[in-house]
């Protein structure tokens, strides 16, 4: 006789009990652990979807290169489930890393904004730089991603989508304020000269190395920022939402 000793896909406990059966005629189980609350679950599922498993790997490969149609080829489940399964994430995301916020020192920080030439950017040519553009889903207007990082480690500090508007960097300043930043790199566009004061701002690239390969290092795994890629998002939510979630996970350091 053999016995099989079940585990809650959510809890991994074995209080489990027996609770009727599907249309199917397949068994259905509930867990009884506290931590569960009562769900039930099968052992075999008839759609892949449905099945806890699936779950994380649909955040680990959007953060590796990986598309939603991509995703659901290889996990065998909808596009439907892979966006589904992302937003649920998007109440947790964060757009300021407060665990540095609190050893951080202010001189320690400084900020890089630039855009590319308008030309090189409808090329597909532009430099990296610290307030990245990416289309959603057209070219025009593109969407911008701003960070902020720790000068010295090269630690990223905040992260932020929007629009490459005068309100948008207001906003984003919001953000920055409890670091006390006392320098700024920047381009020469004109908001920064009316917003910054100027002895924090300085016009010029002799700062922006450690921020631009953080830049590379998004287009490598984001297949969405790929330069030249058919792989695009068609709502802004899911834009920021997939940036979000690895800038979270991997600079920021919180398991999503």
């Amino acid at each position: 006789m053999i016995m099989q000793v079940l585990h809650g896909p959510h809890c991994q406990g074995i209080n489990i009990i027996r609770h009727g059966t599907t249309r199917q005629g397949k068994q259905r189980y509930r867990c009884q652990e506290n931590a569960c609350k009562g769900r039930t679950f099968l052992l075999e599922y008839t759609y892949a979807g449905h099945a806890a498993g699936v779950k994380q790997p649909i955040i680990d490969m959007a953060m590796n290169a990986s598309g939603m149609r991509d995703t659901a080829r290889v996990l065998h489940v909808s596009p439907t489930t892979v966006i589904k399964e992302l937003k649920k994430k998007e109440p947790e995301l964060q757009p300021v890393h407060h665990a540095v916020l609190t050893v951080l020192h202010p001189k320690q920080v400084e900020v890089d904004i630039w855009r590319s030439d308008e030309r090189a950017v409808r090329r597909g040519l532009s430099s990296a730089r610290d307030a990245m553009w990416s289309v959603v889903p057209a070219k025009a207007p593109p969407r911008w991603r701003g960070h902020a990082i720790e000068h010295h480690p090269g630690q990223v500090c905040a992260s932020v989508c929007g629009r490459r508007q005068a309100a948008g960097f207001l906003q984003r300043q919001e953000l920055l304020e409890p670091f006390g930043i006392t320098q700024y790199s920047t381009d020469g566009w004109g908001a920064y000269e009316r917003h910054i004061d100027t002895e924090k701002h300085q016009v010029g690239k002799e700062n922006t190395q450690k921020i631009e390969s953080k830049h590379l290092n998004l287009r490598t795994r984001i297949k969405r920022l790929v330069r030249r890629t058919i792989c695009f998002s068609k709502t802004e939510q899911m834009h920021d939402l997939v940036i979000g979630l690895f800038m979270n996970r991997y600079k920021f350091g919180r398991v999503l």
